[in-house]
């Protein structure tokens, strides 16, 4: 297996014992990535200011793969309050095309440092 760590400073350092995102092959695992900028800055002020770091976020995981979102085939959302789904939505569809990952939003007790939105995506090439 061919399988290789990828991490950028243009995103957050893990806060714990995990990578940024993984590539097997071609295809891209990243990690959750929250409302934490690259400098360890919360951007909780509101979700749509969530939910813009955290694309910012998987943004710069993808191009430090050499990806953008246009190869990203999945994704999970996390959010405390589901009441943010549509905030969260509008965000999130601005990212791509018309040509959307397949994905699910589930609604959580809680999610790290306390902010309201995690994602995580897989990406092929």
């Amino acid at each position: 297996m061919d399988k290789k760590i990828i991490l950028t400073t243009k995103a957050p350092s893990p806060i714990g014992p995990y990578s940024q995102a993984v590539l097997v092959g071609n295809t891209l695992y990243c990690s959750g990535q929250i409302a934490l900028d690259s400098s360890g800055n919360l951007h909780t002020e509101n979700i749509e200011a969530e939910t813009t770091q955290v694309m910012t976020n998987i943004n710069e995981v993808l191009q430090a793969a050499n990806m953008s979102f246009s190869n990203i085939v999945k994704t999970t959302i996390f959010l405390t309050d589901m009441n943010d789904f549509a905030k969260v939505n509008e965000i999130y569809s601005k990212s791509f095309g018309s040509d959307y990952p397949a994905r699910e939003t589930v609604q959580v007790s809680a999610l790290p440092k306390g902010v309201h939105v995690e994602i995580s995506v897989i990406a092929t090439q």
